[in-house]
């Protein structure tokens, strides 16, 4: 699981993938925080970083369309599923590739904190819960996608593929408010990636949230297991 880790990380700074990724994400939440903080002269870090959140949906599938899918293009998944390391430690590996660029594209965020932090004040209990939730929706979004990386059969397909479910998850969660039925809009407010991070970015820890996020990154990497143990029975 390790060396798969080390190898798919590397690649995002071999191919442009990882410099596209971090250029476009700092680029886009660049613009917000200056409409948002700079422009207003306000220091709301809560609703600067929910408006970040949104760029999970829009440039996650840059990180998981090659993963499994280019594998596939380029017929080494065969190599890949009948290698010594199981098809959890692939997954896994895969998983924990695209988390930690993740992760590193959010630690650069950090600059506007920095520069709130400067010229006003902030409350650094909130700012980590905040960055809690925005971490964990971003971790479940690269879940999601990853799994459909290993359904699509090139990485353009995969992205194009991811995009579209992660828009749909967006759409469903705008629904909510036009739905008459209670029990309808119960259940869509519970399956909710953006419902879920509200209680975050007010600044409230949120037992049910981290579950729920962490329950969803579980069931899609399982999904994606799956996935791979039936390529590799195929």
């Amino acid at each position: 699981m390790k060396a798969i880790w080390k190898r798919e990380l590397q690649s995002y700074f071999y191919t442009p993938v990882g410099y596209v990724f971090l250029g476009v994400f700092l680029l886009i939440s660049s613009v917000l925080f200056f409409l948002s903080i700079l422009r207003q002269h306000s220091g709301d870090l809560p609703t600067f970083i929910g408006q970040m959140s949104y760029l999970w949906m829009l440039l996650s599938p840059v990180l998981t369309m090659r993963l499994l899918a280019e594998e596939h293009q380029k017929k080494t998944d065969q190599l890949l599923v009948t290698s010594p390391v199981n098809q959890v430690g692939i997954a896994v590996g895969k998983y924990l590739a695209a988390v930690t660029m993740l992760v590193i594209t959010a630690g650069a965020t950090l600059l506007y904190v920095a520069v709130v932090a400067i010229y006003g004040k902030i409350y650094l209990a909130e700012l980590l819960v905040n960055y809690l939730g925005f971490l964990l929706q971003g971790c479940a979004f690269v879940a999601l996608d990853l799994y459909i990386s290993g359904c699509a059969g090139t990485p353009v397909t995969a992205a194009v593929m991811a995009f579209g479910a992660n828009f749909l998850i967006w759409m469903i969660d705008l629904l909510e408010g036009q739905v008459s039925m209670a029990w309808l809009s119960e259940c869509i407010n519970f399956i909710s990636l953006y419902h879920r991070n509200e209680p975050f970015l007010m600044g409230q820890f949120s037992w049910a949230g981290v579950l729920y996020e962490i329950s969803f990154v579980l069931i899609f990497l399982g999904m994606t297991v799956h996935h791979l143990e039936r390529r590799r029975r195929g």
